[in-house]
């Protein structure tokens, strides 16, 4: 029974929701320890926060672990909570010092506290595999537009086609629709048709192949909403022993009888 209510207070709406509040402050606090100013100024205060912030993400980890027992490790979004304040709790001096500003990863809790936040995260999730194919489409596209585009504007002296690996770089940028028309102006003024090796490049690689990234992410979140999400391991079992004290208080109660 003890077991159970740790369970209802760490499930409970209220308990949740100040744990979020938690976590937000604690990731203002860690931001604000960049700043000198406010490291002088106050600087004793964000680490009496800090250190009051891990000491409440323990204690409510070890009361989620209580009440789910090792059941609580088949849920993936526990694991990242345990792995994220199992990294906080290692101390930061000598050589393991770097770990200081891996204090940051407990903001990403409020990606496992906020529904709607691991929703997104397992449409992603979900995204990966087409995600993959397409990113090899693309490295495929590149390269085949280098070793092109190195043969087509390699004479003309710019830089930025000088080689395939400059040509890569140069085609990559073009990808993302960054500086591509004062390289197209550039190359214009000694190749007069470079604008259509341009053009088809453009309307393949950034309007065809980068939206149907775009569209890989919203099918996978679409599926994500129409699929119901499991539920935690944790709310299993506490409904498990809410089931078994409702058995011994009908079998206590016949015996009475």
């Amino acid at each position: 029974m003890v077991r159970a209510r740790v369970g209802e207070l760490v499930e409970s709406n209220r308990f949740q929701m100040f744990v979020i509040g938690v976590i937000v402050v604690n990731a203002i606090t860690l931001g604000a320890e960049t700043s000198t100013v406010l490291q002088v100024e106050s600087g004793p205060l964000l680490t009496t926060i800090d250190h009051l912030a891990l000491a409440i993400f323990a204690f409510e980890l070890a009361a989620r672990l209580y009440a789910s027992g090792w059941r609580f490790f088949k849920d993936p979004w526990n694991v990242f909570d345990f792995v994220v304040v199992a990294i906080a709790l290692i101390p930061t001096a000598g050589p393991l010092s770097v770990l200081r500003s891996l204090r940051i990863l407990r903001a990403l809790r409020l990606v496992a506290m906020v529904p709607s936040m691991r929703r997104v995260v397992a449409a992603l999730v979900r995204s990966v595999p087409g995600l993959l194919s397409l990113s090899g489409l693309l490295v495929l596209l590149v390269h085949v537009g280098g070793v092109i585009a190195s043969n087509l504007f390699g004479d003309t002296g710019d830089p930025r086609f000088s080689g395939l690996g400059p040509t890569l770089l140069t085609l990559f940028q073009i990808t993302t629709g960054g500086g591509w028309s004062d390289v197209l102006r550039d190359l214009m003024n000694q190749k007069p048709f470079a604008w259509i090796f341009f053009l088809v490049y453009l309307v393949v690689g950034s309007f065809t192949v980068l939206n149907l990234f775009i569209a890989v992410v919203c099918s996978a979140m679409q599926e994500e909403i129409t699929v119901p999400a499991p539920r935690s391991a944790s709310h299993d079992d506490l409904l498990l022993r809410e089931v078994r004290a409702l058995r011994e208080e009908v079998r206590a109660i016949r015996q009475n009888a």
